[in-house]
């Protein structure tokens, strides 16, 4: 989970309204206290943070507690709603409404811009885009080749001019081509720091593209640096947006995080891995309701629909509501999930799942799910139709050709048959089921 130390600090401050005999000013002045404690520790800065926490205390203070609700679940919503305020309200989405719609990346050597490029080339081309990349970085050689072998991995179309010395001429001689496409996005050059030169070929480049969208890159671990960089590059090169990479790894993102939220220049993507599909867009109500264990419904369900198509959903839901589903669906759905991210990822956009469920606990089923795996490919056409017929001399041939001990094999099996006996007790409830899924995806189904 993306700032996990920040995260797991805020839900124990949760826990303690919860826990809670009454809410009383003592209980608010601790609360205040350790949410100041928890921003300090992930490098927010001193001043945002007291800015934040002086607006929890007074409509916690002042405000009267609706009639439907508890004081608790008024002083959590407070929270929830002052932390969404904070990082951006109601975000700052990219909306797509010309063609071709260019967006160019500017940032400074190490922010990842080259990566960023071919990541959210991936996202919009999964969206149905048609989508180009093209380098006008003509400073770092390996530019070239780097984004030409991303853009091959991810089935996108490449444009460059390894020779070439202007960035500006690159883009002409290549700007007939590009108008075919949806999306085009280009890398641009970056330097060690933003002096002049930078910023005039960046401006240059700029008045070339017309670019519709104008996003900083920036890493996470610069932390609070990472204010005064957005302003800079903003008030320079009119940028429209910033995307954070690395935010998986640091605890100073909260830090890097924050600066740009305040700043005219509002978080638009971040980056959550080094994987081509660790980027999301910014949506500051979700990614509270992660950092709250209160999960993120609504990239659940995008991840869903990116990891497997609407009518593969359909056919396997129905199987396992009819308890007529075998190995080879199971297995199906385990690399469905494995298209979504980890274990622990997945949770955290379960509302209440990721607060509830040891870290540790998830790892170790994540451990398994790749040793069952192992264990599918090992089993024969009829053993994955029909696991039943696995007895002890078939289990030891399975682990020996997966590497894998015999109980493994023989605890998948016991799961299988636990699942389908579940599935089985439910059949009767498959009305039930469908009406919540059903809820679930128009996101009318409350937690």
């Amino acid at each position: 989970m993306v700032l996990d130390k920040l995260g797991d600090s805020l839900k124990n401050t949760l826990d303690k309204i919860t826990k809670a005999m009454f809410v009383d000013d003592k209980l608010i002045n601790e609360l205040v206290k350790d949410i100041q404690k928890s921003l300090l520790s992930a490098d927010v800065n001193v001043k945002l943070v007291f800015e934040l926490t002086k607006g929890i205390k007074d409509r916690a203070l002042k405000e009267e507690t609706p009639k439907n609700i508890s004081k608790k679940e008024h002083l959590v919503k407070i929270v929830y709603e002052e932390l969404v305020k904070f990082l951006g309200g109601q975000g700052a989405k990219i909306v797509i409404d010309k063609k071709p719609f260019t967006i160019m990346l500017v940032g400074l050597f190490g922010s990842g811009k080259t990566t960023t490029t071919g990541k959210l080339a991936k996202y919009y081309a999964k969206r149905g885009y048609k989508v180009a990349v093209i380098t006008t970085d003509t400073w770092r050689p390996a530019a070239f080749d780097q984004l030409q072998q991303l853009a091959l991995r991810i089935g996108v179309d490449f444009y460059g001019d390894k020779t070439a010395k202007d960035p500006v001429s690159v883009y002409k001689n290549f700007e007939k081509n590009l108008k075919e496409y949806d999306i085009v996005i280009v890398d641009t050059a970056g330097r060690d720091a933003l002096n002049d030169e930078l910023i005039e070929e960046l401006n240059k480049i700029n008045k070339a593209i017309h670019a519709h969208e104008t996003l900083l890159v920036l890493s996470a671990d610069i932390g609070q640096a990472a204010q005064k960089q957005a302003e800079t590059f903003n008030a320079t090169c009119n940028v429209t947006g910033v995307i954070i990479t690395k935010l998986d790894g640091t605890a100073k993102g909260g830090g890097a995080l924050t600066a740009c939220a305040v700043t005219k220049a509002p978080v638009k993507f971040i980056g959550l891995g080094e994987k081509a599909d660790a980027l999301e867009e910014f949506k500051p109500e979700g990614f509270v309701g992660r950092l709250l264990g209160m999960g993120d419904l609504e990239t659940l369900l995008e991840k869903v629909h990116d990891a497997i198509s609407e009518e593969d959903a359909k056919d396997l839901g129905k199987k396992f509501l009819q308890g007529e589903f075998n190995l080879i669906d199971l297995y199906e759905q385990m690399q469905a999930m494995r298209k979504m991210g980890s274990l622990t990822k997945i949770m955290d956009l379960i509302p209440g799942m990721g607060a509830k469920i040891p870290k540790e606990l998830l790892e170790d089923q994540e451990i398994k799910l790749d040793k069952w795996k192992y264990a599918m490919g090992s089993m024969t056409k009829d053993e994955l139709e029909d696991p039943e017929i696995i007895d002890a001399s078939r289990a030891e041939r399975i682990a020996n050709g997966s590497g894998i001990g015999q109980g493994e094999v023989r605890e998948l099996i016991k799961q299988y048959k636990k699942a389908k006996k579940l599935m089985k007790m439910m059949k009767g409830n498959e009305k039930n089921m469908e009406k919540m899924m059903k809820q679930m995806q128009g996101g009318q189904l409350k937690f």
